[in-house]
């Protein structure tokens, strides 16, 4: 249901080198959550690194929707960029195992393995 690598890199030129291999995929980076900074700011304890890249190919996500609108709430992909125990990784929870078991639609499956293989891709260029 994973696909998490780890890498060498320190946390932030993980970051920016998936943010590079996101755009080099023909998908963009439509926002970036910083959950470790968020929940720094509201106090909490928290000594991980965590961001969370939103992205979207416009062509693969319309047709998912095109497919079965209530798929939207699994859009768009989201790749983590984190810290765990001093080592940096970089993850998403995998297109095809998400989307099979929202639908059924083979469709659909070939819609989420293109997803999927070009998402990996960006992560084993970043890391």
């Amino acid at each position: 249901m994973y696909y998490i690598a780890e890498t060498d890199k320190p946390f932030e030129q993980a970051a920016q080198d998936l943010d590079a291999a996101v755009r080099r995929n023909g998908f963009g980076v439509l926002h970036v959550h910083d959950l470790g900074e968020t929940l720094r700011s509201k106090g909490i304890d928290f000594a991980e690194q965590c961001r969370v890249f939103e992205v979207c190919n416009p062509a693969q996500a319309a047709k998912v929707l095109a497919s079965d609108m209530r798929l939207n709430m699994a859009l768009p992909c989201r790749i983590s960029v984190y810290t765990e125990k001093g080592t940096t990784r970089i993850g998403l929870i995998t297109p095809v195992k998400m989307l099979s078991s929202l639908s059924q639609d083979p469709e659909l499956a070939v819609v989420a393995r293109e997803v999927e293989d070009k998402t990996i891709r960006m992560i084993d260029e970043a890391k």
